[in-house]
């Protein structure tokens, strides 16, 4: 069992993307929990503030860090919980941390908004800093959503072939040079005059892996280069 704690200040957003697909089989099947808390429930003023003005001036206003410290505290079970900090300035969430994430009990997600979180909650209460990409979004619930859904992929028995997820583009966390997952054909062989590649059709196992491994690293090298040591 692993469980998903996501802090936000928009706890709605989440009845979507927790509501489909291999996220709610896996809680229908008791393999995990998804628990999403309003950061303004751990406030302690009338208003429920949960943000400020950054000191030294600046456009923007910052999360406080005291509802983020009573929340995490509150819901964290122990100190083995892993505590997510979703900020554009974070460290690339990658398949291989989502592999690493995988073996944790507890996964407490921060989701940011606005300009940024008080540094004190980053640097003496998360265990990491993720970013989903080298893009700014307005905040970080679907990025929150995101790497649940890619962490929850590895939770055994989630997906319904497992195998599946070791053929996946990335699959092998470890290797230093990886490659996207090969292109895919389906019905029909001919399509607007548009061939599928005969050597699918061939029933050639042995030349069918072949064809993949070379059409994956030519993909690769099209569309991400970074990818290849």
């Amino acid at each position: 069992m692993i469980a998903f704690d996501v802090i936000t200040i928009f706890p709605e957003f989440f009845r979507g993307p927790f509501d489909f697909g291999i996220i709610r089989r896996g809680r229908e099947k008791g393999l995990l929990e998804t628990r999403v808390h309003d950061l303004r429930a751990f406030t302690s003023d009338r208003h429920h503030t949960v943000d400020d003005r950054p000191f030294g001036g600046g456009e923007g206003m910052v999360l406080k860090p005291e509802p983020l410290f009573r929340a995490v505290e509150t819901i964290r079970e122990n100190d083995a919980a892993e505590v997510v900090v979703l900020s554009a300035a974070g460290r690339r969430f990658t398949q291989a941390e989502a592999f690493r994430l995988s073996s944790a009990a507890q996964i407490v997600l921060i989701c940011g908004r606005y300009e940024g979180i008080d540094e004190r909650v980053v640097e003496h209460l998360a265990t990491s800093e993720l970013s989903v990409g080298d893009f700014v979004l307005s905040g970080g619930e679907i990025g929150a959503a995101l790497i649940v859904d890619a962490v929850v992929r590895y939770v055994p028995g989630v997906v319904g072939k497992e195998e599946s997820v070791l053929r996946d583009s990335f699959s092998d966390p470890a290797a230093a040079e990886r490659c996207v997952e090969h292109p895919h054909y389906t019905r029909p062989a001919d399509f607007r005059g548009l061939a599928v590649p005969e050597v699918l059709l061939s029933g050639d196992h042995e030349a069918v892996r072949q064809w993949r491994e070379a059409a994956a690293l030519r993909k690769t090298e099209r569309n991400r280069p970074d990818l290849l040591t």
